[in-house]
This record gives structure tokens, sequence and C-alpha cells, in this order.
């Protein structure tokens, strides 16, 4: 079988080739086309391909992750939404849950009033009512929703979201609007809560269908178009998207459902971090993602992904009440901008120098100081060693920058001023990673720090040695580890649908037939999609809580009939996984059981790589230049004789003193004085964290 996994982030765009068959495996990376982002992923497939000596036609699959739906909802430039609703409920999505982003503050800015996704004007209601149980107190006026839609088809809206009250216990006055807008106004991009989100919870269920509205044209149009553009060169396969719950939709499901596109990107870091831990013998890492614009940082314990509960899966201040790995997304990356404020503070990112212009040495027209730049001045970033020496980096203008810049600024060295950039990206780093670890109950003295992106083995060092991880693992393609995790998953698909049921009163028949219907969901579309039933996995998910609460806990539930011994067994799990999360347990409370969820997994062969070459232990072989370099040493700025290798000569079992840095083709990692590395037999670089101070 051959695949592809592109990965689509704000600098730059990466891809790898793997064939099943021979374990063949190229990777390949190029900027980012941020005016239309599918140009360059469909270059890259099919610079790729050659390089393969392959034809496109021969993949059989295609996997993509991708920010574009994140980049639309922290730009705020979604489509124009209108909303129909019940009437005398039109101003949920203003008023959310009444809470301030800042509870002691006497002026307060809601950044989801300021950018609504919906205005109030494209607000509309239509008479009508179901309640609690389901049934229909008011009916629905058809002719009133008939006029609202042709209102709003007149006021130039591009995507109409249909949500009204407990639709998700009953859904036929939406399913009835829902034809009305198809009938009045076919070109809308449509969006019904009962079909993207049929669970309870109002604003929550409000805000992630409008949210699936707002992100839909764009997405469609995109995921469309390398569809489009894949068929045009004979692909057989369809493109198949990272979702935010670690699973894979197909094109027609992303155009469908967009919202579950928000975290595409960043999660398939977090599963390509997870592969490469456990290939090493690691399953505890804290995973580093970090490329052009953001970092992303993930943990998971025992090689599992944690996910987010439901109330706290957030993108930019809108809550998009989907699936979502808990992943930690900052603005820092190679191309973050250093630069002082008005108050006399030294600051880097969040704003960004992206693939356009770029950072100053890039020689494409920027002129501000970025990261990346600072770590040209610094000497770790060779110029003839920058992406193979196919990109060119200009020295004199990263110099140029910080000179200009920072260190007019604040009156200091060129390197001075670069190494504070650094630290300052390196702190926030930190604090990021402390409060996914150490503020949830974790110690990342546990953990493995997997070093990805083009920028994450630069940082991972320093990082280690503040966080106190013991090891550092650079995979051997670091900056496309996210694409690679994109191969390195199955194709997950999940559906859920609204209860209210307690374990001691369940209906035990209702709860077999709502199982079974979202299972034959589940495998239809597994079948759907030419997954072997030996290959499909099928399970059970309850989202629990006590009798009272007003968060659950998502549970893995037991397959089979739902009789005493199912419950039994459903109600000890809770109780012990109560206890877990929050260390109390109350055996004499009843359980309540809001929503169920099927999983429906489809098995994708096993991600392989070939052992490299063992070797003798020495890594002079592998010198390909020695120069000087600045590094931080007892607080103190010095400048140290630097060996730089080539990452492609050393072999397994090789061992590296620091100071040195490793050149690749899709990042540089840097080993700083006290710290050690040596090449395991897949080709990762583990590095021992040792004499931590004299790093910093």
């Amino acid at each position: 079988m051959k695949r592809v996994g592109v990965d689509v982030g704000g600098t730059f765009t990466d891809l790898i080739y793997l064939d099943d068959e021979t374990g063949k495996t190229l990777v390949h990376k190029l900027p980012t086309t941020p005016a239309d982002p599918s140009e360059g992923t469909i270059a890259g497939i099919v610079e790729l391909t050659k390089e393969a000596e392959v034809e496109p036609s021969t993949l059989d699959q295609v996997f993509h992750g991708t920010t574009i739906a994140t980049n639309i909802v922290i730009e705020h430039n979604g489509a124009t939404v209108g909303l129909i609703t019940t009437e005398g409920y039109r101003d949920i999505l203003h008023i959310a849950r009444h809470k301030k982003p800042y509870n002691f503050s006497n002026y307060q800015d809601l950044p989801w009033q300021r950018y609504p996704i919906v205005r109030r004007r494209y607000r509309l209601t239509v008479p009508e009512r179901i309640l609690n149980d389901g049934s229909v107190l008011v009916p629905l006026d058809e002719d009133k929703a008939r006029e609202q839609v042709r209102k709003l088809k007149e006021s130039g809206v591009e995507a109409v979201a249909v949500c009204f009250l407990f639709s998700f216990l009953n859904n036929e006055h939406e399913a009835r609007v829902a034809e009305i807008v198809r009938e009045e106004f076919p070109d809308a991009f449509l969006s019904v809560s009962s079909e993207v989100l049929p669970q309870y919870r109002e604003y929550e269920r409000f805000s992630t269908v409008c949210l699936n509205a707002f992100v839909g044209p764009k997405v469609a149009t995109y995921v469309r178009r390398i569809e489009e553009q894949l068929q045009e060169m004979g692909v057989k396969t369809g493109v198949h998207l990272m979702t935010s719950a670690s699973g894979v939709a197909t094109a027609e499901g992303a155009i469908r459902r967009p919202v579950n596109l928000l975290m595409s990107g960043p999660v398939a870091g977090v599963v390509g971090g997870i592969w490469a831990g456990k290939q090493a013998g690691f399953d505890n890492v804290i995973t580093l993602d970090v490329g052009g614009t953001s970092a992303d940082i993930g943990l998971a314990q025992g090689g599992r992904l944690r996910m987010k509960h439901l109330l706290d899966t957030k993108v930019g201040p809108y809550q998009a009440m989907i699936p979502m790995v808990d992943v930690d997304t900052i603005g820092a990356g190679g191309g973050s901008i250093a630069y002082v404020d008005q108050g006399g503070i030294f600051r880097v990112g969040p704003r960004s120098a992206g693939a356009i212009p770029g950072p100053a040495a890039y020689g494409r027209g920027g002129t501000e100081p970025t990261a990346t730049d600072a770590m040209v001045n610094l000497g770790w970033l060779l110029p003839e060693g920058f992406l193979g020496g196919d990109m060119k980096v200009r020295t004199d203008l990263a110099e140029k920058a910080f000179k200009e810049g920072p260190s007019a600024g604040l009156d200091m060295s060129v390197e001075e001023a670069s190494m504070g950039a650094i630290e300052i990206l390196t702190h926030s780093m930190v604090q990021s990673i402390e409060e996914n670890s150490v503020r949830k109950g974790f110690d990342p003295r546990e953990f493995a720090l997997v070093a990805e992106g083009g920028a994450g083995p630069l940082f991972a060092a320093t990082i280690a040695a503040e966080v106190g991880t013991p090891t550092v693992l650079v995979p051997p393609y670091p900056g496309i580890t996210s694409a690679m995790g994109l191969l390195a998953t199955d194709m997950v698909y999940e559906y859920v649908t609204t209860t209210y049921q307690r374990a001691s009163e369940l209906d035990r028949a209702s709860f077999q037939a709502s199982f079974e219907e979202l299972e034959g969901q589940a495998r239809k579309q597994l079948e759907d999609d030419g997954v072997p039933a030996d290959r499909m996995i099928i399970q059970r998910v309850c989202d629990c809580r006590y009798l009272g609460q007003g968060y659950e806990l998502r549970l893995d539930a037991p397959s089979g009939d739902i009789d005493d011994s199912w419950v039994a067994k459903l109600t000890s799990d809770f109780h012990e996984a109560h206890e877990r999360e929050y260390t109390r347990r109350f055996d004499d409370v009843d359980i309540e059981l809001p929503n169920i969820r099927v999983r429906g997994t489809g098995l994708m062969p096993d991600l392989t790589v070939p052992e490299v070459q063992t070797g003798d232990g020495d890594s002079q072989r592998a010198v390909h230049h020695e120069a000087e370099a600045w590094f931080r040493v007892d607080g103190n700025m010095v400048r140290l004789p630097t060996r730089y290798y080539d990452r492609s000569k050393l072999l397994a079992g090789d061992r590296i003193e620091g100071p040195g840095i490793i050149n690749q083709y899709d990042t540089t990692t840097v080993l700083p004085p006290g710290f050690t590395a040596e090449i395991d037999r897949f080709g990762n670089i583990v590095m021992a964290v040792g004499a931590a101070d004299a790093a910093r």
C-alpha cells in the first residue's frame, strides 16, 4: 500500500510518502501557499511522487491534516452566517454562559460579542417549541420559516444554521426547516444542529452549529478543490482529513461537518509523537511540535491520548462542543517576531512573519526580527544547511533585523538580543508544558519530551532542562512528524446522541436500541471507506456523572446486551474513574448518563520504518563543519567551538557530546553544553538531559 501524509502549517507544508510493501520512506517540505493552501498540497504530492518514481495514480491513500478551519476562526474571516432558531431565543449566542474572561476586571471586552459568529441582524426566529420530553408544544409555523429563509437570502448571507430547542430529542421541526432552506436557498451552506451535534447543552450546541456554518463554505471549497485535483491526477482514493478527535473524515464528511477539523493539524502532531515514543521505548511522552507560527503541546501517559472535557473544547473565544484531543497551542514558533513594546518590555510573538514574507534571513522581503533570525545570529542555523541547501539564508539580513530592532531598543549586542528572544519563547513553552503536566497531576520527570516540527529540536534541550524531563527524543524526520502521525492513526468516527437516563432507572431496551443505531451508522461509514469487517472495532462510550453534577466523564462502556451485569460493570467503572480523576467517589449516589457515543475504528496497517545501520560509536564521520556558536553557560553568554553533524551519516550507537548541532533536511537539532545524545536502532536522537544549570 502506497500512502501519503500531508500536513499544512502556517509556514511550511510537510509531506511523507510510505510504501508499506518495500518500506520506502521519503519526506518533502515546501513553503505553504497562504492564498490557497491546496496549491502547496497538490504541488507537494506531485513533487514527492516524482521523487518516489511512482505516478500519483498509484497512491492508495492520501491523509491530510490542516489548520484551515482553525485559522478561519482565529482570524475572524469566515462566512456571513444566518441563524434560524426558536422564537424568544435569538440572543443565546450573545448571552453565552454569563462567564467573564477576567472575573475581577471592571471593563470587559467579551470576544464572542466583539466578534460574533452570527450578527444579531441575521439571527431570526420562528414560532415552534419542543419540550424536554420531545413532545411538541407549539407546532412549526412553516410560512414564517419560509419568510425568514427568504429574508436571509436577500440579506446576502453565505451559510444558514438551524438550531431549535430540544431538537436532539425530536428533530422534526429542524428537518422541515432544512428542507425549506434547500428549496428557497439551495446555494447556502446548511448547518443543522440535529445533524451536526444532536446533544444537550443549549449554548454550546448553538455555538458549535454556528461555527460549523462559519467555517463551512471555505473548508468545503478547499476540500472539494483538493478532491478534484486528485481526481485529475488519477488518484483512485479520496482525501481523508484528520479530525480533532484523532480520527479521520472523508471529504464528504468534512464538508458536512467541517467543525470537526478545528484542531486537525495539532492533533496529528500528538499522534505522531506518541508513535515515535513507542517506537523508541517511551510510553509516557510530552509532545512539543514547534512550527513557524505556533507551538503545540500535548501529553500522553501510557501512549494514550487525553481528551478534553466537552465544556473546555474552545477554539479562540468560541465554544466548540466536539470531541477534541487535549493539545495546547500557543503563539510561539520560528517565525515569531521579536520587538520592544511601548513600555520597553522585550516581547516575542504571538505575531508571526509566517510563510510570506517570512523571517528576514529568508530574503523574501521580511524585515522584522524573528526567532529564526536569532538562531542564525547565534550560529545555530547554517546557511548552507537549511532545507538541505535548497533554501538560501541571508546572515546579513538576520543581523540587520536584530541590530535595528531589539538590539538598538535594549542597548545590547545582537547576540544578547538574539539569545534573549530564544529564552523568552522557551519560557512560554515551558509554561505551557507545566500547565499540561504538573497542573494536571503529571510529573514531567516521568516523561520523555518528543521534539517535533521544524523548530522543536532547536528549543527542546533547554526546555527539557527547565521542565525536568530526563530525555529528549528527536525522531528521524521531526519536521514532518505531524504528517507521519497522519499515517500512524486509524480511521476513527464518533457518533453521539443524548439519552438523559439514570443507572438506577435505566430503560434498557431504548438504551440498547440507541447504541445499536449509532453502531449501525459507524459500521456503514467504515464499510463505505472500504474497511473489511475484521479490521473494524466498534466501541461504546458513555458520558457519566453523579446525580446533580454539571460535568461528565467519558467512560468506555461494555459491549453486549444491556442487563444487570452490564449496568453493574458501568457503575463500578465510573466510581473508579471518578476517584482517579478527583480523588473522591460516592458509591451511594445515583449515576446519570446524559449522552452515549459510539466510536467506529478502522484499523490501518502498522506504520513501520527500517532500522538504521549500526556504527562503531564514533560520530566523527558525520562532522561536516566546525565553527563557534553562542550558548548560555552559568548565566553568561559564551562562544564555544561547536561541531556540526550531518544526520544522514549518523549510525545506530553513535554518541555525541554537546555542544553540537545536527543538521538535516527538515530541521536542526541543538545539543547545548552538558548534554549527550545517542542514536538508537531506528535512527532517533535520544538526548540525555544533564548539567541543566550549565544549559540555562
